[in-house]
């Protein structure tokens, strides 16, 4: 039983560790927000997201491979049981704050509400509670093979060449909703014809009896002793919040939102275009002046196809005709700063970093 149960854990924190290190740069992505101003505030940290993305990564891995293998099993479980309170305060932080709304424990494979995530997080500690128990009188005893050893440097390794490639390149295996292959056409049909429904939720104060209450906008417009002359309560406005209701069809495709200079949305002719290329940065201030100017310069050099420079600042790129995006809906597309998307009729055809573009 204690054998099945180990296995069952380990593997649960390996697939976690896995979808991670594929994708090391969206898990980093994902720090930024613990460490902005509006959750932890603590920008300081926010320069060190990938670094500790890694480390975060590789020690999930290892301590997984570690406990498939029965490897120091007492330091393993003793880690792990630490790596769990540590996530556990995160995901309930993020859960009972409302901070974070997807804390990225399975990267973009498998998605989890905050409150999930906690739950997901206290079931895994009891988990490795339990078998320190069940395992605690063996410690001792318990002896680790030269072919675990060797079995372990194999996997350690493996995992390193995922997770650099991810970062250097692309992720090996794709999760996100702007693979290759998908057809941004076909996926705002569907957003379209089950959209998700939003509510505004007020906060009322009584100012006689110091009652609060919390009300959806058609409640509140449907009662008039809420909102008539004279009525004693009050909206608190710092309080209100929009919530969702009812969840449609999730795609990040809903936030693909391109404007030009002027506002007008050009996502419609992207999205018609037989070949549309392209250049975002989510970092302008950090690109490399050098390789974007390469990538434009090839870019313009295409016939027939329509081209497009994106950033967060309408004047990033120089020859390129500019349009802007929000930041975060650009970092679920672009991985590197630059980064090349190239599309026919809306459908993604390729995608890559500008400097393995120029190396093609």
């Amino acid at each position: 039983m204690r054998a099945i149960l180990r296995i069952i854990i380990a593997l649960i924190f390996i697939a976690s560790g896995f979808v991670k290190a594929v994708d090391a740069v969206g898990f980093s992505f994902k720090l930024e927000e613990y460490f902005s101003p509006s959750v932890f505030n603590m920008p300081f940290f926010e320069e060190l997201a990938l670094p500790i993305a890694i480390f975060v990564v590789a020690l999930e891995l290892i301590l997984g491979f570690m406990l498939l293998l029965g490897i120091r099993l007492r330091t393993t479980l003793l880690s792990l049981i630490a790596l769990c309170v540590f996530f556990a305060f995160l995901t309930f932080y993020s859960a009972y704050f409302n901070k974070v709304t997807d804390c990225g424990c399975f990267g973009d494979a498998i998605k989890f509400t905050p409150w999930q995530s906690f739950l997901k997080d206290i079931i895994l500690l009891a988990g490795l509670i339990i078998l320190w128990f069940l395992y605690r009188k063996d410690f001792r005893q318990l002896k680790t093979g030269k072919l675990s050893t060797i079995t372990l440097g194999v996997l350690a390794a493996a995992m390193a060449w995922v997770t650099v490639h991810g970062i250097r390149h692309e992720p090996v295996i794709d999760f996100r909703h702007y693979k290759i292959g998908t057809d941004i056409n076909a996926e705002r049909k569907k957003i379209d014809a089950n959209p998700s429904v939003y509510k505004t939720f007020y906060s009322l104060k009584n100012k006689q009896t110091g009652e609060v209450l919390e009300i959806n906008q058609d409640d509140f417009v449907s009662d008039k002793k809420y909102w008539e002359e004279g009525t004693p309560w009050e909206i608190q406005e710092d309080l209100t919040t929009t919530k969702m209701v009812q969840e449609g069809y999730a795609s990040e495709i809903v936030k693909f939102r391109i404007e030009d200079e002027n506002g007008n949305d050009l996502v419609q002719q992207i999205l018609q275009a037989p070949n549309a290329v392209i250049l975002f940065a989510y970092d302008p201030k950090n690109i490399d002046p050098k390789i974007a100017a390469a990538a434009e310069a090839k870019i313009e050099a295409m016939p027939g196809t329509y081209i497009l420079g994106v950033s967060t600042d309408i004047s990033t790129f120089r020859t390129l005709p500019a349009a802007t995006m929000d930041g975060v809906a650009i970092k679920t597309i672009a991985r590197s700063n630059p980064f090349v998307l190239v599309l026919q009729h809306g459908k993604i055809t390729d995608k890559k970093s500008a400097k393995d573009f120029l190396n093609d």
